[in-house]
């Protein structure tokens, strides 16, 4: 095949994977708590400040994985426990106090780092050979790290008890707590694991992105692209939405450049509001 040809569909996929696992936090939270966690893209930030924090500290770049399931889960516990357990079932407050939570991550990270740029090696540099063409091994990577994450909580949502658990809450709250389910545990426990999803994210994005207290922004805009045109039919919408916004965005900006691709995401993500507001799929 032309390599060319191979580079640029590599790039495709690269940028659905990853998109993917980026918004796949926010749409665990969204689609079975119904809250929509505006800090999500700072939890993004969290990760990858502490693949930072790592390289910093001359610890091997997989470190940065249990210390940012430790830094997100355990502020993922706080959060639900003080800012969002008290706001169950009122998706404008959740919004807004997640909002101003995002806030005060940002002003955080910059208190901690900076506004400074901060930088993480490639753990895997160079490029491998595939189908004629030469594309990086770290993308590579991440393209298969990225499909075996969202393909295993697949089969784990749909085989575990505790996806079955969850599923039952999120169907019928009330009845789930009538036959001994843990509502109260199951949401806290759900909310944290999203978080952590986002953190994980973050440390694998860390060594191709600028890292700074903004960095978040961008992401939790795409997430919420995605989610618009996926709609909440749980892992069947997010691979809908990641496939179009991140294939759309990769195509347009590889012919046009970077503002072309992201304006016509965002006039996609405008057309679903106007003409199709559930999305692609809906949970019943």
């Amino acid at each position: 095949m032309d390599p060319i040809l191979v580079t640029n569909i590599l790039n495709v996929v690269y940028e659905i994977t990853t998109l993917a696992v980026v918004v796949l936090g926010l749409a665990v939270i969204f689609g079975l708590l119904g809250v929509m966690n505006i800090a999500h893209g700072e939890f993004i930030m969290i990760g990858a400040y502490c693949a930072f924090f790592t390289q910093a500290n001359q610890l091997p770049f997989l470190a940065a994985v249990p210390l940012t399931i430790l830094v997100c889960g355990l502020l993922g516990v706080v959060v639900e426990r003080v800012l969002v357990r008290p706001l169950y079932q009122r998706p404008f407050d959740t919004l807004l106090a997640t909002w101003g939570l995002s806030l005060l991550l940002r002003e955080v990270a910059e208190w901690v780092y900076g506004k400074g740029y901060k930088n993480v090696d490639v753990p895997l540099s160079g490029s491998s050979g595939l189908m004629g063409a030469d594309y990086p091994t770290y993308r590579l990577v991440m393209i298969a790290v990225s499909v075996l994450i969202v393909g295993g909580l697949l089969i784990w949502f749909v085989r575990s008890a505790t996806g079955k658990r969850i599923k039952a809450t999120v169907n019928n709250p009330e009845l789930a707590a009538s036959v001994g389910i843990s509502v109260t545990a199951l949401s806290r426990n759900t909310f944290v694991f999203g978080t952590c999803l986002g953190g994980l994210a973050g440390v694998m994005l860390a060594p191709l992105v600028p890292i700074q207290p903004l960095m978040g922004l961008d992401y939790i805009l795409k997430s919420f692209f995605v989610m618009v045109v996926g709609g909440l039919g749980g892992l069947a919408g997010l691979g809908a939405g990641s496939g179009i916004i991140g294939g759309v965005e990769s195509i347009v900006s590889a012919v046009f450049d970077r503002t072309a691709g992201y304006t016509t995401v965002l006039l996609i993500a405008i057309l679903f509001l106007w003409l199709r507001p559930n999305g692609l799929f809906t949970r019943a």
